[in-house]
């Protein structure tokens, strides 16, 4: 080969490198995060939220002094806050929530000195609360609620030790019924997110170790999948951590923020399809543990959660078609 075929050949490498490093940058760099109105009430962290409709609702948390009661609603498209009617029951952190049949829900948590097993519904339309049956598992914190296929579930979290059962709402009977076939770990603090009626379950903490297996669970067949590993060996990721938040948008499902041994504004979005995680631009907001987040339809938002002893209210709309950029 003479000098300048050797020559030619080179350059031709050289720039397939660079297109493919800067295809990867391209699509590294997609997601951008736009700071939204700024919340009404106390700073706060370990609140509980849920969507109906096109509204968020933040109910309860903790904001470093005192157990929290009050209601908000967030209007996002209009970008604004307003405050709703007070929950009726005892003051609580780390408690969860979830939209089922048009109305929100809301249970379980830490009120400074019990574990919590009460759960209520709240109706928008009159925007009233009523209590409904108590939680059919024990009393706990740091658990995780979600609803598919019409029906609503909570699992996991922390009664003295951390737990791994899943029970089942019915919102028409009011009844609650223990599943079965979860093969997980046990954990606390763990993060979901719901896809297409499919609730997507990982991170989390057991005995001081972050727990990386990942689940899948079909509310139509009621049954458990075990995906890849959040730290699969032979995938370039390592997603773990506990007090994170999960939220889901335009069929991918993301977890942002959390504790991993330290507070972390890391941003991961898993494509179902594929079952694979992409890193995708930090959350812009301070790095936090404890926040909540909304999925709409075609919009989501991570607000509010807390970093050591500074409790934030701080909300950031997460734009994944967006190009990021830090000055906006």
């Amino acid at each position: 080969m003479n000098f300048k075929k050797m020559y030619l050949k080179s350059v031709t490498i050289f720039s397939l490198i660079v297109l493919v490093s800067c295809s990867t940058n391209d699509s590294n760099d997609m997601g951008n995060w736009v700071e939204s109105s700024t919340f009404d009430g106390y700073s706060r962290a370990n609140s509980a939220a849920f969507v109906v409709d096109d509204k968020g609702y933040i109910v309860a948390g903790y904001d470093g002094d005192d157990y929290m009661f009050d209601l908000w609603e967030y209007d996002r498209d209009g970008d604004y806050w307003v405050q709703k009617a007070d929950f009726p029951g005892v003051p609580r952190t780390a408690a969860v929530g979830f939209a089922l049949n048009g109305k929100g829900y809301f249970g379980t948590g830490y009120d400074g000195d019990n574990e919590l097993k009460d759960f209520w519904s709240y109706d928008p339309i009159t925007n009233t609360w009523a209590q409904k049956a108590d939680f059919g598992g024990t009393a706990r914190t740091g658990a995780i609620g979600f609803a598919v296929s019409g029906k609503g579930y909570i699992g996991t979290g922390y009664d003295g030790s951390e737990l791994k059962d899943f029970w089942q709402y019915n919102d028409a009977s009011n009844e609650w019924i223990q599943l079965y076939g979860f093969g997980g770990n046990k954990r606390k603090d763990a993060a979901v997110f719901v896809i297409n009626d499919k609730a997507y379950i990982g991170t989390g903490i057991q005995n001081g170790a972050y727990q990386n297996d990942f689940y899948e669970f079909d509310g139509n067949s009621e049954t458990w999948i075990r995906l890849k590993d959040l730290d699969d060996e032979d995938e370039d990721y390592v997603i773990l951590l506990a007090n994170g938040v999960g939220f889901s948008l335009n069929g991918l499902g993301y977890i942002a923020t959390g504790d991993a041994s330290g507070v972390s504004n890391n941003t991961w979005e898993y494509n179902p399809l594929t079952d694979t995680w992409d890193d995708r631009p930090d959350f812009e907001g301070t790095p936090r543990q404890d926040a909540v987040a909304f999925s709409f339809s075609d919009r989501a938002f991570v607000l509010m959660g807390r970093s050591g002893g500074y409790y934030f209210d701080d909300n950031w709309e997460y734009r994944p078609d967006e190009e990021n950029d830090e000055d906006d």
